[in-house]
This record gives C-alpha cells, sequence and structure tokens, in this order.
C-alpha cells in the first residue's frame, strides 16, 4: 500500500475527536485500533509501547482513519472493523478519502 494518511489538524497541532484507524506493519498485515489522538499512538506503535500486536512488527504505517464525534460510535465501528478479513479491510483502505479532501 503506498497511501499515507493526512490529519487535519485542531487547535495546538492536536487533532480533537475519537478515531477508528488501520495500519499496516511492516509485515503486511493489519491492524485496527482507536485512539483519541491518532499520531501520538502510531508512535507508540512505532516505539514497541503500542498493541502487543504490533510490537515486533513495526514500523506501522498509518493507511485508514474515520473520526466520531462519541468515544461508543468509534468503539463500536472499532469492533465491525476487526471482523472484516483482510481483503475487506483493503476494500475499505482503497476507498479513503483524505479528511482535507485531497487523496
Amino acid at each position: 500500500m503506498s497511501q499515507d494518511v493526512r490529519l487535519p489538524t485542531g487547535e495546538h497541532g492536536r487533532v480533537p475527536g475519537h478515531f477508528v484507524y488501520i495500519v499496516e506493519c511492516s509485515d503486511g498485515t493489519l491492524y485496527t485500533g482507536y485512539a483519541r489522538d491518532v499520531l501520538r499512538r502510531i508512535a507508540m506503535h512505532n516505539e514497541g509501547r503500542g498493541a502487543k500486536y504490533t510490537r515486533g512488527r513495526g514500523p506501522v504505517r498509518l493507511l485508514y482513519v474515520e473520526s466520531y464525534a462519541d468515544q461508543g460510535a468509534a468503539l463500536r465501528r472499532e469492533r465491525a472493523i476487526k471482523r472484516l478479513t483482510h481483503a475487506q479491510k483493503l476494500r475499505l483502505v482503497a476507498t479513503y478519502q483524505d479528511p482535507r479532501g485531497t487523496a
């Protein structure tokens, strides 16, 4: 996958909200997660301090992000995405539109 995701920034450079994201690990596997601060979470994954699954599979690369106003909706979506097959997740990533309107 060659797509890089850019996030819109809010006040003080932080992106407000609740996010569901998909990263590609260095071994080609995909990991789906939830975060309040996606960029910080990606940095944690890449430092080996993120999810147990991504440890030893870094560096990870952000492929997909969805934003939600509340935590409950984001966590429900995370669960739904985690149930998708690898191929279905790749199709979802392929449909991604940059939140700033640039692909």
